[in-house]
């Protein structure tokens, strides 16, 4: 039995973390202090004034523990590493956890690419970036590409020199094909040097340049390679135009404001960043922090700082503040550390400076109003939906759903799927798909059971793990059950869902979606009694939306098996034609049917298949369609499809 006073007599006088439990043994606060003693002592005194958050959630704390570090700055990384791993309820959180996109050039390979990179990597590659939308980045590829004729495909070269024909991006003008050879390393990275020059900036010889290339084209009465110019030409004007906003800077800065909103105990604060790279605006963004009511503008800024920059390898030299932060040179310091390099926070009080400040302050409480009525419905849908639930059934807790479903045609291709919904919302990380081994033939009761086993078997399983290893942290995500079980049916499917349970010694309440007989959700079984819902309440909604995703995501597993033993079992029926040839054809044909339809002599313009092959590939797919006319009226019946 966890004694608070008696524990909190123990608490060392040094710097650490602490962490706070609840009586389901959840983490919901993680902190840390230069005191330990100190620090997790004034929780649990009757303090006035420490804001609505921290008394409700001191009211949950069950039992708490504490990792005692060196010095300040180990406890502020490694409690970062803890809010980020276990997402506590009552930290103030970063709502987006977004990776920005970089553009990776491929400089150490012979012949280069220009990539779409999620993470900045320890490698020899140049990257530009971050960049806030993903889209401009995969248009500034395809431009640059198209502009320098570079190639975008994964062959090793030179190793790969003529081993397959150019695709067609050479014949499309996309691409100078070095993958013939024919094109040296030295004229390949012409055209990427190229390339970079328009990455770091500079636009004004590239557009000299296709200015005059499409004039000469123009001029020889080349009309077609002149629009080609000039569209190029277009694209590359906007780009330049969007990197015009300078503030003559000429560093890497970040610049950030805040607005909170303390209309209600739930309401969120949203935090505004202009991104300037080189002195240019790259980008800006916003997010939202939970958890914010009662506290201070410098602590939400702080725990923003901390999640934000711990999650990006791009880390500008200065950060602009709209206010002092408390522990302004410890996050300095981590920064810097983090970085490589000196980091500075700063908050301008004048000049140029301090206006873009008060400009990201200003677009932060615009952002804030803009979006709290859009906040407040999709709450609603998500929150608010799970809260209506736990009324329906006399839940105290559904936070976390998961659901079932199986597919099948004729029991062939049996599969199962489970989709879990947190707090309303999908988890599709948590996703899992079965492939059924124990039952044959269309039987939906004993392929749920076997689904249902093998989810919470493996799941206790991966806790007794943990337990052997004395691992305090989430080891797989079948560790975590869900809340309530919401089964695709009525009462069969719910009884199957109780029995395996009951196999298992697991309390977990189960719950069944019923539909209608157009195919419609009608209302919930449980406790052997059906009950209605709104049809107009979010409640409804949000089951709605489980069933059909449980539905999708088995479909589309089914769809895929069936798929690949369908082109497995046509080719591989066919003498002569094993994995290789199969691949070869595939990759040039691109499906079954193209293939079925290709005569023989196209079949052996393949460079894998050969005349032999090809013609027993086409007397497979036409056996028994070429017939003397007076036998046409058999029909296809020996079409071997």
């Amino acid at each position: 039995m966890f004694d608070v006073q008696d524990e909190l007599k123990k608490l060392p006088p040094k710097p650490g973390v602490y962490i706070m439990h609840d009586e389901r043994d959840t983490i919901i606060y993680v902190g840390k202090a230069v005191n330990l003693h100190n620090r997790v002592r004034s929780y649990f005194r009757k303090i006035v004034g420490r804001g609505p958050q921290i008394d409700q959630m001191v009211k949950q704390i069950a039992r708490f523990e504490y990792i005692v570090t060196d010095s300040e700055l180990e406890a502020l990384i490694l409690e970062n590493n803890l809010i980020k791993e276990h997402r506590p309820k009552y930290n103030t959180m970063l709502k987006d956890d977004k990776t920005y996109p970089y553009i990776k050039v491929t400089v150490g390979e012979p012949y280069p690419r220009i990539l779409f990179a999620r993470r900045q990597q320890k490698d020899k590659a140049r990257y530009f970036g971050p960049y806030t939308s993903a889209q401009a980045v995969k248009s500034t590829i395809e431009l640059l590409n198209r502009m320098y004729g570079l190639r975008d495909c994964s062959r090793v070269l030179p190793r790969d020199f003529g081993k397959e024909r150019p695709c067609l991006n050479l014949h499309m003008e996309r691409c100078c094909a070095p993958c013939t050879g024919e094109v040296t390393e030295e004229e390949y990275r012409k055209r990427v040097d190229m390339a970079l020059e328009f990455l770091s900036g500079r636009y004004d010889p590239i557009i000299r340049d296709l200015t005059q290339k499409m004039t000469e084209a123009s001029e020889a009465m080349e009309f077609e390679k002149a629009i080609r110019y000039r569209d190029l030409l277009n694209d590359v004007q906007q780009v330049a135009q969007k990197q015009k906003m300078s503030e003559n800077l000429g560093e890497n800065r970040d610049i950030l404001g805040i607005a909170v909103d303390n209309s209600s105990p739930d309401s969120d604060g949203v935090v505004q960043t202009f991104f300037l790279r080189d002195g240019k605006l790259i980008g800006r963004e916003h997010f939202y922090m939970t958890h914010v009511a009662g506290r201070k503008k410098s602590d939400i800024l702080s725990e923003f700082i901390k999640q934000f920059y711990g999650g990006t390898p791009s880390i500008p030299r200065e950060i602009f503040l709209p206010c002092e932060l408390e522990d302004r040179e410890l996050l300095e310091q981590w920064l810097t550390a983090v970085k490589g390099s000196k980091v500075v926070l700063r908050v301008p009080v004048k000049g140029q400076k301090e206006k873009l400040v008060e400009l990201a302050n200003t677009n932060a409480g615009l952002v804030l109003d803009k979006d709290r009525e859009r906040l407040k419905r999709e709450e609603g849908r998500t929150i608010g939906a799970v809260r209506e639930i736990e009324q329906l059934l006399g839940l105290k807790k559904a936070d976390r759903m998961e659901a079932f479903d199986i597919s099948n045609i004729s029991g062939f291709a049996n599969v199962g799927s489970m989709v879990v919904y947190e707090k309303g919302r999908p988890k599709r990380s948590d996703y899992r798909k079965f492939r059924i081994k124990t039952v044959s033939g269309p039987n939906d009761y004993a392929c749920m059971k076997e689904v249902l086993t093998r989810r919470f078997r493996h799941g206790m399983d991966e806790q007794k793990e943990l337990d052997r290893r004395l691992i305090d942290r989430e080891f797989g995500s079948f560790t975590r059950f869900p809340d309530v079980l919401m089964m695709d049916g009525g009462r069969g499917q719910v009884n199957i869902a109780l029995q395996v349970l009951d196999e298992l010694g697991l309390q977990i309440p189960v719950c069944g979606m019923v539909k209608d007989d157009h195919h419609r959700t009608r209302g919930l079984y449980y406790n052997n009694i059906e009950i209605p819902i709104d049809r107009s309440s979010e409640a409804f909604k949000l089951i709605t939306r489980i069933q059909d995703e449980a539905h999708r995501f088995a479909i589309e597993y089914h769809r895929s098996l069936r798929g690949k033993a369908q082109t497995s079992s046509s080719l591989e029926e066919i003498p002569g034609i094993g994995p290789a040839r199969k691949k070869a054809l595939m990759r040039e044909f691109g499906s079954i049917e193209e293939i079925a339809a290709a005569d023989a002599e196209r079949l052996a313009q393949v460079p894998e298949i050969t005349a032999g092959a090809a013609e027993e590939i086409y007397r497979y797919f036409h056996k028994g369609k070429e017939m003397p006319a007076e036998d046409s009226g058999g029909g296809d019946r020996g079409t071997g499809n």
